[in-house]
């Protein structure tokens, strides 16, 4: 390289390797996927949780710095695993035991369908199925549940009235095992309320 080329820049750093002596299922598993849907009010909420990390699709690395989340303003609070790979490596941390919980919120209709119907093409779904075949419960705020929903675009609140075939993705999805669909920001802190309490778990801070 020439003394007049520019540097290329170093890539993000990946999430360090946990000790050996990190308790089994201690952790939470985040998944964010391309919906700015509540996106903000669902990281206020992963935040005053203990032990998570936030498994970012492809779609979620563009949309969130549109909605003013830079990922170097996420690392002090979550290690964060991206959608690099083919065939969605960070999946394989769901096989060392190290999570009793995975979520999507906020989850596209999208990511709906294709967890109702057991494709796995990004991070999040493949942390979906794979959640599913060990039995670990899934928590999945789904944006399209209602015949008319309001939702903040970057900009301004937009009126969206999904399809049949949305609605239709959200009840396919109830019916999957180990899943648990809810369908706004107060739902998923009950939902997680009710799942740190099963855990013996809490808060690590008070909503405001």
């Amino acid at each position: 390289m020439s003394a007049h080329e520019p540097l290329m820049p170093l890539p993000p750093a990946e999430p360090q390797p946990l000790g050996p002596d990190t308790p089994a299922r201690s952790r939470f598993a985040w998944c964010i996927t391309g919906s700015g849907h509540f996106l903000d009010e669902s990281l206020a909420i992963a935040a005053r949780l203990p032990q998570v990390d936030l498994f970012l699709s492809a779609a979620a690395e563009e949309v969130l710095p549109i909605y003013q989340h830079t990922l170097e303003g996420l690392r002090p609070r979550f290690r964060l695993f991206r959608d690099k790979t083919a065939s969605a490596v960070p999946v394989g941390t769901l096989y060392t035991d190290l999570y009793h919980t995975v979520l999507i919120a906020p989850a596209t209709s999208n990511t709906v369908a294709k967890c109702a119907l057991g494709l796995s093409d990004s991070l999040p779904t493949n942390m979906f199925a794979q959640a599913g075949k060990l039995g670990i419960p899934g928590i999945v705020f789904a944006c399209d549940t209602e015949p008319v929903v309001l939702t903040r675009a970057p900009h301004a609140w937009v009126t969206l009235r999904p399809r049949r075939i949305e609605l239709e993705n959200v009840e396919r999805l109830r019916a999957i095992e180990h899943c648990q669909v809810v369908r706004s920001p107060a739902e998923l802190e009950q939902a997680l309320d009710r799942r740190l309490h099963e855990l013996a778990l809490s808060w690590t801070t008070s909503s405001s």
